[in-house]
């Protein structure tokens, strides 16, 4: 999905979905059915719908400048770092369990990264575990990362979730499936058209579940630059 909307983005062309993935996160925001014979229903007769694109410029794996853009959920951090493991998988068990198993097996050895976060001017400084750049409201096979989120807004919802625990994770990881994990003590939710973020430390991003390189990072929002066919 990801490839095809860096092909068609903002030409105009329709972007129908019929979720075969493993995750199928950018459907869920959109309640494009995953059943096959639904979903191509909706292809063939939804409503069209203009919602926005995500654009990013970030460093890539080796070393040169690279831009893409994204239509579901970016982030910087572990859950870069989780997304990589769980492609390297098979995925016989689906994307849910594919999913949580790279969870916690990448949270098993990651440390938290001093990070500048740049939203629309706003700046936070600290030890973070992750930032979530959401146009979308799903990422890692059903995790309501950001429930609130519009794709069609002009804005992202941007999480930064700060130096997590283990016990953090035990107690807060079952909440997100449902998008019951905020407020939270260690994690701010901010808005905004514009996001940078950076760290002396190289993170790994991700766009809609692709890994194209690392931190230093700038998102900005495309308005209306993707038409879908949504129920």
């Amino acid at each position: 999905m990801n490839e095809v909307v860096n092909g068609i983005a903002r030409t105009g062309a329709e972007l129908a979905v019929i979720a075969r993935g493993t995750g199928a996160d950018f459907a869920r925001t959109f309640g494009i059915p995953k059943r096959f014979e639904d979903a191509v229903a909706v292809a063939a007769h939804g409503a069209p719908r203009t919602v926005d694109l995500g654009h990013a410029s970030y460093r890539t794996w080796d070393g040169r400048e690279g831009e893409s853009y994204f239509a579901n959920v970016a982030s910087a951090g572990m859950s870069g770092a989780i997304a990589r493991r769980a492609n390297q998988t098979s995925k016989a068990l689906g994307g849910k369990v594919s999913y949580l198993w790279a969870i916690f097996a990448v949270f098993a050895g990651w440390k938290s990264t001093v990070a500048r976060v740049s939203v629309d001017g706003q700046t936070r400084t600290g030890p973070m575990h992750d930032v979530v750049v959401a146009n979308g409201r799903y990422f890692g096979g059903g995790i309501m990362i950001c429930p609130e989120a519009e794709p069609d807004d002009g804005r992202f919802d941007v999480l930064l979730i700060g130096d997590l625990s283990k016990r953090d994770l035990v107690l807060t990881l079952g909440k997100t499936y449902k998008g019951r994990h905020l407020p939270h003590p260690k994690a701010e939710l901010l808005s905004g058209a514009q996001v940078e973020i950076d760290s002396a430390q190289a993170l790994p991003v991700q766009l809609d579940g692709e890994q194209p390189g690392t931190t230093p990072i700038r998102f900005a929002v495309v308005p209306n630059a993707l038409r879908l066919r949504a129920p």
